[in-house]
């Protein structure tokens, strides 16, 4: 048997080798594993509008999305399936979606209603004549589509740890709201994010409310769940008495699912990050901000998120300029640190195995 690319045991394990950062044949390779689940949008976004189009979600993947509210959320195309117009190209307030280029409609679960010049034409309108319905998921209050016909979400084992803090009541601030533009690989930005290794030494600010030492990673399948412990006297959460993690002092929950959907949660609300692949040396990566207390927001972890985004940017961008090293391709990980990292390189290591 061929010894496995990234080794189960993390204590012999060497990390990617190097031509995953750049190459642009393994780049349109791992392609695919986006069109699984992915976030869409939160509840109070939904109470804002009625039609929302998926704009990161193409972005990500190529086909243009768009939710819709009805009797319950629906995940449709968002192309006319007459002569592939855009359907809704901005969030707005509707009852039906009219294509503005010939007149079609369809109501807000997709099926066509009318279709004007159409009376002579034989066996119409059919199934195909209706917008597709794509697989939405949501978990409290966040909403996850997808582009295959699965069903089942990888990441189970979240269970309910978040229930406390009621997610679904959280309210959007676009305020909070970023698109960066990196010069570095995606995945590059995901080991970054998957390790608090590096706080200490890239982020000083976070390190003064961080209590390092408590620090900790837990992986499950699709997905990492880190922990930040705060340093004494800093906001921390309020959790319940029936909470794993009850009694001790969380300032901070960051949760990846697989592959690049980030969920940072604060005593103040959630930070979302979105990183979109765009080519082998580019990433953009997008933030959406949610407030549960926004007199928290100054305080903590929570509290300095734009200076942290940027100072794990210039790292990442730094890194990744050192890919094409003769010098360099592989490393290892810490036992200790990288459980995260490992568990990621893992994951497409054993896609691109299997599927090659």
């Amino acid at each position: 048997m061929a010894e496995e690319l990234v080794a189960a045991d993390i204590r012999v394990a060497k990390t990617l080798p190097s031509k995953f950062y750049y190459e642009q044949e393994i780049f349109n390779f791992l392609n695919s594993i986006f069109s699984s689940w992915q976030f869409a949008v939160h509840d109070s976004e939904m109470s804002e509008n009625s039609v929302i189009p998926l704009d990161h979600i193409e972005a990500i993947t190529g086909e243009p999305t768009v939710i819709v509210r009805s009797e319950k959320p629906h995940c449709l195309s968002n192309i006319c399936t007459h002569r592939g117009m855009r359907l809704a190209l901005q969030p707005c307030t509707k009852s039906i979606l009219q294509c503005e280029y010939h007149g079609r409609t369809f109501d807000l679960n997709g099926k066509m209603k009318h279709m004007p010049e159409f009376e002579k034409a034989i066996g119409f309108p059919s199934e195909s004549d209706n917008l597709r319905n794509f697989p939405m998921h949501n978990w409290n209050g966040i909403h996850f589509v997808s582009q295959e016909d699965e069903q089942k979400l990888p990441w189970t084992e979240i269970g309910n740890r978040f229930d406390f803090l009621e997610i679904e009541s959280f309210v959007h601030d676009s305020s909070r709201d970023r698109d960066h533009s990196i010069n570095a690989n995606w995945m590059l930005y995901v080991d970054n994010y998957l390790e608090g290794f590096h706080i200490p030494f890239v982020h000083p600010e976070l390190n003064q409310t961080l209590d390092y030492s408590g620090y900790s990673t837990e992986v499950f399948e699709g997905g990492v769940l880190q922990i930040g412990k705060a340093s004494q006297g800093d906001v921390k959460f309020d959790l319940p008495k029936d909470h794993p993690d009850y009694g001790q002092d969380i300032a901070a929950y960051y949760l990846w699912l697989f592959p690049n959907m980030m969920f940072n949660f604060y005593p103040w609300g959630l930070s979302v990050n979105i990183v979109i692949p765009v080519s082998p040396e580019k990433t953009r990566v997008l933030y959406r901000g949610y407030v549960k207390d926004d007199t928290l927001a100054q305080r903590g972890a929570g509290s300095i998120l734009d200076t942290v985004e940027i100072q794990d940017q210039n790292i990442i961008e730094q890194v990744h300029k050192s890919m094409r090293s003769k010098a360099y391709d592989r490393g290892r990980y810490s036992p200790t640190r990288e459980q995260g990292v490992h568990h990621f390189h893992r994951i497409i290591s054993e896609i691109y195995e299997k599927n090659r």
